[in-house]
């Protein structure tokens, strides 16, 4: 016998719908203020490899002419031109014929004892217990910040010239992308407009997503607030699997949500592999450290063929240690240590030794950067001018309906929210878990939303 007081599946998509547009309207106005800055600076971001080869290609680029000399020469010449004081962190070899030769020099410690280290840095967070770190080397991400390089041309062991990292633009354009060239306190910002992100792209998903046959492409000759609904509705879905690599990627290396992420990537034993810190050297009278040629050679027989960092022993015991530098090459990524004095390996892991998930990250995480050449910056710019037309779009239908005489903010049907199913509900359980700032701003929208209601029923 059917229920009269139970609503129909028209009703009930009706309810459900009414709901998830509110929550879409409410993600819009929390990210897309921090949303479009972020797809802005992005789109500069994009173009690194160019204006760095306009900026600092006389740093980065020399003419073959000969056979390179022995790297110990560009090292030695190097250290003439480091400033005093600063002490030898690292040197990346030329690997292509036309790439100089950087040698990497870090301050005194008191002056960089708080730096994490290079522009990958905040992609490589662990969760490990502060008792553990001492069993386990500290990852290396690359150039420290706080560093001042020396380019050397490995044909005539000329300096090219230094310049510090920090001025380096990929540095400069990756900072305003995600600080907005202040402190490490204002990534939130940045974490909060993803979350959101994060729930206006499966909300909108949801709300377009057709159960009855509809033109997916923008019809011609359509006009008014129809045409900016046409458009936003291509461009988000057109670009949805794109924003979901780029939000989850994103994501990874933020700080509350990507605690969660490393968290639950730990207990699922998914973390990259570590070096332990037991690897020692075998100290052997009479014998001396390899000179840094024969050290660089030893670790290209061992390592696959790509642009790699080198940093010498620390003390007798002091080990080589080496690995890629540049994320272009995923699949060649690894870290290395060899005897300081016998060159012979004594730890190594590649991409084989890779967990599913590293795997993952260190093919999105280069992704999301644009490393991958051109066809991945084309990609990406397509992608933040979507970014940007679809919250340009969204905001104009907003202001057309205020015009209209309409609400601005979509209303909430009756039992809108006994519509949603329990697989929702887990679903939004689970991104308010993962996501700890969307879970906090979810509460204050929780609260405004029931001011709203409160006033509405004094109302009547």
């Amino acid at each position: 016998m059917m229920n009269l007081n139970q609503p129909s599946p028209a009703v009930v998509r009706a309810q459900r719908r009414s709901l998830l547009m509110r929550i879409h309207f409410w993600s819009a106005l929390i990210a897309s203020p921090f949303a479009l800055i972020a797809a802005i600076t992005g789109l500069i971001y994009v173009f690194v490899p160019q204006v760095e080869q306009v900026m600092h290609g006389h740093l980065d680029s020399v003419v073959p002419v000969s056979q390179a000399r022995l790297l110990d020469d560009s090292i030695s010449a190097a250290k003439m031109a480091a400033p005093e004081g600063w002490t030898l962190h690292s040197v990346a070899p030329m690997h292509a014929p036309t790439d100089s030769t950087r040698v990497v020099f870090m301050p005194p410690p008191t002056e960089h004892k708080k730096d994490i280290g290079g522009h990958g840095s905040h992609g490589g967070g662990t969760s490990t217990a502060a008792k553990d770190k001492a069993e386990f080397l500290r990852p290396n991400f690359g150039i420290p910040t706080k560093a001042v390089v020396v380019y050397v041309n490995p044909y005539t062991a000329e300096v090219l010239g230094s310049l510090p990292q920090s001025e380096r633009f990929s540095n400069w354009s990756r900072k305003l992308h995600s600080n907005y060239l202040q402190n490490d306190g204002w990534r939130w910002l940045i974490e909060l407009a993803a979350s959101w992100l994060m729930v206006m792209l499966v909300t909108g998903l949801y709300l377009w997503w057709p159960r009855k046959p509809q033109p997916f492409v923008p019809q011609p000759k359509v006009k008014g607030r129809a045409f900016w609904m046409q458009w936003h509705t291509f461009v988000g879905v057109s670009l949805s699997l794109m924003s979901a690599v780029i939000l989850t990627t994103g994501l990874t290396w933020s700080k509350q949500a990507g605690d969660q992420i490393r968290l639950a990537r730990d207990a699922a034993g998914q973390a990259s592999p570590r070096i332990p810190a037991m690897f020692k050297s075998n100290p052997t009278a009479g014998v001396k450290v390899l000179p840094w040629q024969s050290a660089m050679e030893a670790v290209r027989k061992e390592a696959p063929d790509v642009q790699m960092q080198l940093m010498p022993p620390k003390g007798p015991e002091g080990y080589w240690r080496a690995n890629q530098l540049d994320g272009d090459q995923p699949d060649r990524r690894f870290d290395l240590l060899l005897d300081a004095y016998s060159g012979e390996r004594l730890y190594f892991s590649g991409w084989a030794e890779q967990t599913a998930f590293g795997k993952a990250t260190a093919i999105g995480i280069p992704f999301h950067r644009g490393e991958f050449g051109l066809w991945n910056q084309a990609l990406l710019f397509v992608f933040g001018m979507g970014v940007v037309f679809s919250i340009v779009s969204g905001w104009t239908m907003y202001f057309q309906r205020r015009s209209q005489g309409l609400r601005g903010m979509p209303v909430v049907m009756k039992g809108a929210w006994r519509s949603i199913p329990w697989g929702a509900w887990l679903g939004g359980a689970f991104m308010l878990v993962a996501m700890p700032l969307l879970a906090i701003s979810a509460a204050g929208v929780l609260l405004i939303e029931g001011v709203i209601a409160f006033k509405h029923r004094n109302a009547h």
